[in-house]
């Protein structure tokens, strides 16, 4: 709004009034990109995180002027009470507990706050260690019970598909049963394959597909929570000439799915995931820097956790949204149990190795 002088001739007089001109709002941002620019000038200190509201990208704030500056960009704002800086504290205090089998956290920038969910096998003096880290910070905590405990969703071409390999452990030959995640390319077009790294245990590396059996390629990264960034992601290269690897993803009907870029996920964003054993096609991102630790002790961080239910077999499988790439699945609670027939599964969470950090660690790109 500005205001404005108007000069009206009445009966030979010349009279000054003030009027009121409505300025045009901005076009809404609908570009995760430009949105998630705006956060990042405001800092730490003034915002506190980007999710999605009713199909909208928000972007939190911690004060009235940061909020004009959002909105005066298009975007939607929420004043919380709380930074980012001081989220991040929060969480940072909890990670110095990573290790306890069946429990996760994360920054819930919807909430503004820090959801801790605390699975089936934690013992109570476990249960005590957590409570009393985040004892000092009041309200910005949320512990809940969970049922079900954490576990990989391994034991049980185009992304979603089965893979195996085989390996000899104690005079035994064992199987790995895991998902194809997306295919990826160098820059020199040279196709690689994502899955989850733990799937790589034993010394399965070496890859078939599980229809047909086969031969891919061989495993020449994997991470299993054993690196600097606790991570769970393997790549696999192509080296089977007659393998035409497509940048698709197949759902378990035969139909396809482009796949065109990656990118990080948001909260609150709608997500589909695919395995080799099931599918459920409409769940929701319920973090995006999720730290968790499996029933074996294993703990990963910096984790997408999502709302769908995967089982064994589903590892390695892709999470993603329209054509865009988001993760590759690790684990989740239930995982020898079926999912149902459509969304909503009761107390089902799943999490996932974000896409866009291994294409960057490892200089590759979806096509």
């Amino acid at each position: 709004m500005y205001r404005g002088i108007v000069a009206t001739a009445v009966g030979g007089v010349l009279t000054l009034t003030t009027s009121t001109v409505a300025q045009a709002a901005p076009a809404p941002l609908t570009d995760p990109a430009e949105v998630a620019e705006i956060a990042d000038q405001l800092g730490n200190e003034r915002s506190a995180g980007i999710y999605y509201r009713d199909e909208r990208l928000v972007v939190a704030v911690t004060d009235q002027a940061a909020a004009e500056t959002v909105r005066s960009a298009g975007a939607a704002a929420e004043v919380v009470p709380r930074n980012a800086a001081e989220l991040g504290s929060v969480k940072a205090e909890l990670d110095q507990l990573a290790g306890i089998p069946n429990t996760a956290w994360s920054v819930d920038q919807s909430s503004n706050r820090v959801k801790v969910k605390i699975y089936d096998g934690v013992s109570d003096s476990d249960r005590l260690r957590i409570e009393k880290a985040v004892s000092g910070f009041g309200d910005a905590v949320d512990i809940t019970e969970h049922s079900g405990t954490l576990e990989y969703t391994a034991y049980a071409m185009r992304g979603g598909l089965g893979i195996s390999s085989d390996f000899i452990s104690g005079g035994t030959i064992w199987t790995n049963t895991c998902s194809a995640g997306f295919n990826v390319q160098n820059s020199s077009g040279k196709k690689y394959m994502l899955t989850a790294g733990h799937c790589m245990e034993g010394g399965a590396v070496t890859w078939h597909r599980r229809s047909g059996d086969i031969p891919l390629g061989r495993a020449i990264a994997w991470f299993n929570g054993n690196d600097v960034n606790q991570s769970d992601y393997g790549v696999v290269e192509y080296s089977n000439s007659d393998v035409a690897p497509y940048g698709t993803i197949q759902y378990r009907d035969g139909s396809e799915g482009q796949i065109s870029r990656s990118a990080s996920a948001f909260e609150g964003e709608k997500v589909k995931r695919v395995g080799t054993m099931s599918q459920d096609l409409v769940g929701m991102v319920l973090a995006t820097d999720a730290t968790v630790t499996y029933a074996d002790g294993t703990t990963l961080r910096h984790m997408v956790e999502a709302s769908n239910c995967t089982v064994q077999g589903d590892s390695g499988g892709p999470l993603f949204s329209g054509e865009t790439a988001l993760g590759i699945n690790s684990g989740g609670n239930y995982v020898d149990e079926p999912c149902g027939d459509s969304d909503g599964q009761a107390d089902r969470s799943s999490f996932y190795e974000p896409v866009y950090k291994v294409l960057s660690w490892e200089g590759l790109k979806v096509y």
